[in-house]
């Protein structure tokens, strides 16, 4: 007789472990899996940018902005301070050299420049009347001198006469003792009058002298006052255009007050803004190119201004050959300045990648162009298409170039 088989039942205990266990294998294949599928990551071809890392010409070079200005630049400050007048032309106008620009008055200066030429006219009246005075006395003296001098000739005479007469006897001795007397008496009576003459000419020379440089001072004065009062004309100093006028008519400007500025219009320059990292690297004759109408042009650095303001320094550059058509004042340039000279370099295109390794590693595609894989890298210099690669590439290597910035931690790129 069969006995039958009674079933077994699963205590709940039993089945509690069981799920248990079951829980606990898959959340260790979850975390397998999980680990294992975060290492890669599938991406599509054509929403990353791949490039071929080559050798090629290399140059070192930074990007910079600058601004056109005029080659020179004449400044027009207010030699005198005044209240304006009148305005002969306004901003913009082209001007020739010495033509007016703007009239300033002054009352003050205007009243000393008459007073300056009162004193002048007073002074050049006193020198003539002086001189003619002096000239009278001369000519007294030399009165003087003529009558001392014919006494003298007549007393010599006398003397001489009396001196034969004394010896033949025909006259007494007293008398020819009286005309000797008289001759002395005259001559030294010459020898006065000489040295008086004399030191009345040598008088005359010097105060004449002295009155000629008083008035020559004057003179000067009275000039430097003229030119003071013509300096409130306001006249330009070189041929150009006039530009940043600032003065209407019933203002007042200070003496050495900015009025505007006179632009010359043969040429160009370029003032360029550069960050104060490369101080050290920015020389005189460096060079710059900028492209515009899709043509180079080549520029040169003529000053450096080494105070640095901001944070950023600026350098003049001039146009090296050709200038562009229809450049203008103000426009804005983007201009490439090089820091070294061409050299052979190994490659790889600027992209946003350096954003996340900051150039220490890259993604590296394989032969077979399915995958990419991390590898690391050293760079050098870099210019504004191009990084240096000075280590961990080779010629032909293609790498991603686009920013990593949605690749995560990833290891590898699945190419598809």
């Amino acid at each position: 007789m069969d006995v039958p088989i009674q079933k077994k039942q699963f205590s709940k205990s039993r089945i509690a472990m069981l799920i248990g266990g079951l829980l606990i294998l898959a959340l260790i294949i979850f975390v397998v899996v999980k680990s294992s599928g975060g290492s890669k990551l599938n991406v599509e071809k054509e929403r990353i940018a791949i490039n071929t890392v080559r050798n090629d010409v290399f140059q070192e070079n930074i990007p910079v902005n600058g601004i056109v200005l005029p080659i020179t630049t004449i400044y027009l400050d207010a030699l005198e301070g005044g209240r304006v007048e009148e305005k002969f032309v306004e901003d913009g106008a082209i001007m020739k050299k010495g033509e007016p620009i703007l009239r300033l008055s002054n009352t003050d200066l205007e009243l000393s420049l008459i007073n300056q030429e009162t004193s002048v006219y007073n002074l050049l009246t006193q020198m003539q009347i002086s001189q003619n005075a002096a000239r009278q006395n001369t000519i007294n003296r030399r009165n003087q001198f003529t009558d001392v001098e014919n006494s003298l000739i007549e007393a010599k005479r006398v003397y001489e006469l009396n001196q034969k007469l004394y010896k033949k006897g025909a006259i007494g001795r007293q008398d020819y003792e009286s005309s000797e007397n008289d001759y002395n008496y005259q001559k030294q009576r010459m020898q006065l009058a000489k040295q008086v003459l004399s030191q009345d000419s040598i008088s005359t020379k010097q105060e004449l002298n002295q009155a000629r440089s008083s008035y020559t001072r004057t003179q000067n004065a009275l000039e430097l006052m003229r030119k003071k009062v013509g300096d409130l004309v306001v006249r330009a100093p070189i041929d150009g255009q006039l530009t940043s006028l600032d003065a209407e008519i019933g203002q007042s400007k200070t003496k050495g007050e900015r009025l505007g500025q006179v632009d010359v219009l043969s040429g160009f320059k370029v003032r360029v803004d550069i960050d104060e990292h490369y101080i050290s690297r920015i020389y005189n004759g460096q060079k710059g190119t900028v492209i515009l109408n899709n043509k180079p042009y080549i520029l040169v650095i003529k000053k450096v201004f080494t105070q640095v303001n901001n944070g950023r320094f600026q350098v003049d550059m001039h146009f090296e050959g050709d200038v562009p058509e229809g450049i203008r004042r103000g426009q804005n340039l983007q201009i490439r300045v090089a820091l070294s000279a061409e050299k052979q370099a190994l490659l790889v295109d600027k992209g946003g990648f350096f954003q996340k390794t900051g150039g220490n590693w890259i993604f590296k595609v394989s032969e077979g162009g399915d995958i990419a894989y991390k590898v690391n890298i050293r760079l050098g210099s870099q210019n504004t298409e191009y990084y240096e690669v000075v280590e961990g590439l080779n010629p032909g290597d293609r790498v991603v170039t686009s920013s990593y910035d949605s690749f995560g931690d990833v290891e590898e790129l699945i190419l598809k």
